[in-house]
């Protein structure tokens, strides 16, 4: 027994060292030697240098010094981060021979002191993923003199910004950017990437931003808005800065733009005007759903109808179709105080916007028996004038209490005139109608909105929170219609329908919104959240047509196209969510339910129309962290879609006598189902990364068009219910990106595929399409500052689509755009730019190929030592091949769109970037 015990005591004192070293550790300092200053928490992170996952975390003392223990062998980064200094990096291996890594005194630098000098011995983390958000940072790409936010988009894996600034991430599009958080001139995103310098932003944030409940409850209702948020330097968040350009071409083309911009420590100012000839209607590319509502005014109540109150279409966005004249003009202000518990933000926009040219339309639709061509020929003069101003106010009423309140007021006045003639013929050319149209409208939108949110804490982890929103919308359309419309039997006239109306229209909208959250922890991991939504929604929709008197005044009523009706709408809503969180998945379920009582009344008639039905919406959301930098999500919804009020209503539409309109009362709701899952990840040492995203989604009783096309061309369109096929699509995108480090370039590869299949009935007959693309692009980024910066993004799509009714019309073609900009500096602060847009989409059995590229290109030259001031001399449209065409295919017929447009022209321009910043030269102290 006792040689037994003195084996065993050996066999322990042997083997101890080598349980001493199972694990490592690592130990250093963070300092600052040139200020003598030991940087107190100082975040230490510790990160795989095989799959960039984080290992361990720690902050270091008050005397900078830090000790992590419990690490295994292997090889890591440690990176170690402080506000205001240049992040530090090093790569470091853990080993039998090297148990302890001991980093000495970590001398960091200020950003401000750098200069030039290289301090960092790793690579900057360029992308890093915490949860649903992906962080990019901006000081891992270059950023040329004078860049905007916009420039430094373009660089950003994933991120694609087109010619007008509309943005996508991923394939989806961005409709919100923020400036730290906060909005900067409302919803526009371009007002933020156009105006704000690339060298003043810290980092990028890109995630699907919440609605302020499910943001307040932390329990997802479906609500979700791709957003890029702007986070500031800190030393540029005090300071002016703005740019005034101004220049002039041949054939009186013009334009100038004035931005100014003053932030301090708890406020912002802005303002900004914009005017030109040479399509550059504004900062943004989407002002025109911004103030006032297009071309119908629509309020949704959620389980509830839509109202559509608008038959006329007054969109006043310029897409390249005509020759502009734009103005525009802006001014923010935002502000904090009271330590950050009160903020204040507003805004107001205005802009004017006139469209005058023509259009040329080729159609030609096959239906069983015969073949129908038409030719259209439209002159327009559209002006459209729009502002709007909006207050948000927000404050934490105490530690567990907060409320928002938002207000917003929008004026629009639109003046449109056309002159219209179209000619149709058979498959043999025989004459079958023509039209001779003159169109004059104008139109009036008022609007008002309030919103209001309270939200707060209460004991055990319990929330509650009430939102109440109120819509009042006026919109007054006067129009004047005036047509001929001859149609022919064996190439003589057979009849003649003539139509001279006047068609007044008031149309108004009154909504009260009200919904009440209460959420209760069931668990430690387990919640649930109550809802109870109220709506009242009371509309009136009133159009009426008065043919013309003897006198020539138009008071003849003419009941068949007139109508005068109100909508009443009550809806009750209740619903459950649950929510189970761990740390690891996060995993919400649960529906909603919503009672609608819906009254029509005929104020012609007296005729009343009752309609109650039951909406479901049922949802769930899985997320799973699978590691610091790989996300997983899975989510579907499901929700109910009532028929609109143009669909439901028995009233005839004459604005166009070749195609009429006609309402459906026995109209069902049609329900829609979603499937939808994300993933990403990335990788910081070789800067990687990849999202994998994609939909499937497929209808239930779906309201589709039944179009009944006679033998002169002239069509009926009703709206009815698909009962015996299921509709369905789906899209798939992957996005790979890395850091080329042999050519110190970021390379993206993307493809994708999407599909549906789709229903109408024609002529009695169901036609089934079905429709495939498939796509590929792939872009490579290169720039050196002051030296050069070159992007180029191209990939082939092929389409498909295959029709039922008429196989003939069935196509396959390939579609090829792609983009290439590039900038050199030279000596003398001289630079040359260009870029180019190639577009090709392949011939079809009924259509020729389409070719064209848009090539622009620019000498410039700037003074002073922050190249502040700019000259250039432009070419627009060097190839003069920016022809405005439009194709369209669908299973029955196909079209070609001509349109005038700005063609090649020269500018001469100047602009002046002044910037003044203010310094930080203390660093602060984050909390533990």
């Amino acid at each position: 027994m006792k040689t037994i015990i003195i084996s065993i005591l050996a066999l322990l004192l042997c083997t101890a060292p080598v349980f001493a070293q199972s694990t490592y550790n690592i130990k250093g300092a963070a300092v600052d030697t040139d200020q003598y200053i030991k940087l107190y928490n100082a975040n230490i992170i510790i990160i795989s240098a095989k799959d960039s996952i984080l290992r361990k975390f720690t902050r270091a003392t008050e005397n900078g010094s830090f000790s992590i223990s419990g690490l295994a062998a292997g090889k890591y980064i440690m990176l170690l981060t402080y506000p205001e200094y240049a992040d530090y990096a090093e790569t470091f291996t853990l080993d039998a021979a090297h148990p302890t890594h001991d980093f000495g005194n970590i001398n960091m630098r200020l950003k401000e002191k750098l200069l030039k000098e290289v301090l960092i011995k790793g690579e900057v983390q360029a992308i890093k993923i915490n949860g649903d958000t992906t962080e990019f940072n901006a000081k891992a790409y270059v950023i040329q003199p004078n860049d905007k936010v916009e420039d430094l988009l373009k660089q950003l894996p994933g991120i694609q910004v087109d010619k007008n600034g509309k943005i996508t991430a991923n394939g989806e599009a961005v409709t919100k950017v923020l400036l730290d958080g906060e909005e900067f001139f409302g919803d526009d995103p371009t007002l933020v990437t156009k105006n704000i310098r690339a060298d003043m932003v810290e980092k990028f944030q890109l995630y699907d931003k919440k609605s302020d409940q499910a943001a307040f409850t932390g329990i997802d209702d479906g609500v979700k808005i791709k957003t890029i948020n702007v986070v500031l330097k800190q030393d540029k968040k005090k300071g002016t800065f703005g740019k005034v350009e101004a220049g002039v071409g041949n054939d009186q083309y013009y334009e100038g733009e004035v931005l100014w911009n003053k932030f301090t420590a708890n406020a912002k100012y802005a303002l900004y005007a914009t005017d030109g000839n040479d399509g550059k209607t504004g900062l943004g590319f989407a002002d025109q759903d911004k103030i006032g509502a297009g071309s119908s005014n629509i309020v949704a109540v959620d389980g509830g109808i839509v109202i559509s109150t608008s038959s006329a279409d007054f969109s006043s966005q310029y897409n390249g179709n005509g020759l502009p004249l734009g103005r525009s003009g802006g001014a923010h202000y935002d502000s904090k105080w009271d330590n950050n518990n009160q903020s204040i933000n507003a805004n107001y926009k205005t802009s004017s916007l006139e469209v005058t040219g023509y259009q040329s339309l080729i159609s030609q639709q096959s239906l069983p028996g015969f073949v129908n061509n038409t030719n259209t020929l439209n002159n327009f003069d559209n002006y459209t004038y729009k502002e709007k101003a909006d207050v948000t106010y927000q404050a934490k009423l105490d530690t567990s209490a907060t409320i928002k309140l938002s207000i917003d007021g929008a004026n629009k006045q639109q003046h449109n005139k056309a002159t219209t003639s179209t000619t149709t013929t058979d498959g043999d050319g025989n004459l079958l109608n023509q039209l001779a149209e003159k169109t004059d409208n104008n139109y009036a939108e008022k609007t008002f909105d309030f919103n209001g949110l309270y939200t707060r804490k209460l004991k055990r982890g319990r929330t509650f929170s009430w939102s109440l929103a109120e819509t009042l919308d006026q919109t007054v359309i006067n129009s004047n219609l005036q047509s001929t419309t001859n149609y022919y039997k064996a190439g003589a006239i057979d009849s003649t329908g003539v139509v001279n109306q006047s068609k007044p229209a008031t149309n108004t909208i009154a909504v009260l919104n009200s919904n009440m959250t209460f959420s209760s922890p069931i668990s430690k991991k387990f919640s649930i959240i109550f809802n109870y939504g109220f709506a009242i929604n009371n509309t009136t929709s009133n159009q009426e047509s008065f043919n013309q008197a003897p006198g020539g005044a138009y008071t003849v009523l003419d009941p068949a196209y007139s109508s005068d009706y109100k909508f009443n709408q009550l809806t009750n809503q209740f619903g459950a969510i649950f929510n189970l969180k761990t740390n690891k998945i996060t995993w919400n379920f649960g529906a909603k339910a919503s009672d609608v009582d819906f009254t029509q009344i005929d104020e012609f008639t007296g005729n009343i129309y009752k309609r109650s039905f039951i909406n479901w919406l049922p949802q769930s959301t899985l997320q799973y962290r699978i590691a610091a930098s790989k996300n997983l999500r899975i989510g579907y919804n499901g929700n109910t879609t009532q028929p609109s009020i143009s669909q439901l209503q028995p009233i005839a539409t004459n604005t166009n006598p070749l195609n009429i309109v006609v309402g459906n009362p026995d109209l069902k709701p049609q329900f829609s189902n979603n499937f939808n899952f994300n993933y990403s990840s990335s990788q910081i040492v070789n800067q990687q990364s990849l999202s994998l995203n994609g939909s499937y989604g497929f209808i239930s009783d779906q309201i589709v068009n039944y179009v009944n096309t006679n033998s002169v061309g002239q069509s009926t369109t009703k709206s009815v219910n698909l009962t015996n096929e299921t509709p369905y699509n789906y899209n798939l995108n992957l996005s790979i990106g890395r850091k080329i480090t042999a050519w110190d370039a970021n390379l993206r590869i993307n493809f994708g595929t999407n599909g549906s299949v789709n229903y109408t009935y024609t002529n009695g007959e169901i036609d089934r399409s079905s429709n495939v693309n498939y796509r590929g692009a792939i872009s490579l980024n290169k720039a050196k500052a002051k030296k050069y910066n070159f992007y180029i993004q191209f990939g082939p799509t092929l389409a498909s689509s295959v029709f039922s009714l008429t196989p003939q019309n069935s196509f396959k073609y390939p579609l090829f755009v792609g983009e290439v900009q590039g900038t050199v500096y030279l000596p003398a602060k001289f630079q040359i730019e260009t870029d180019m847009n190639p577009f090709y989409e392949g011939k079809t059995a009924v259509q020729s190929a389409v070719a064209r590229n848009i090539w622009n290109a620019s000498l410039s030259k700037t003074f002073f030592s922050g190249d502040n001031l700019k000259f250039s001399l432009a070419a627009n449209d060097i190839l003069n091949q920016n022809q405005t065409l439009g194709r369209s295919l669908s299973g029955n017929s196909f079209s070609q769109t001509y349109y005038s447009t700005i063609l090649r022209y020269f500018m001469l321009s100047v602009s002046w970037d002044f910037t003044k910043f203010g310094t930080t030269a203390t660093p602060s102290t984050p909390s533990k």
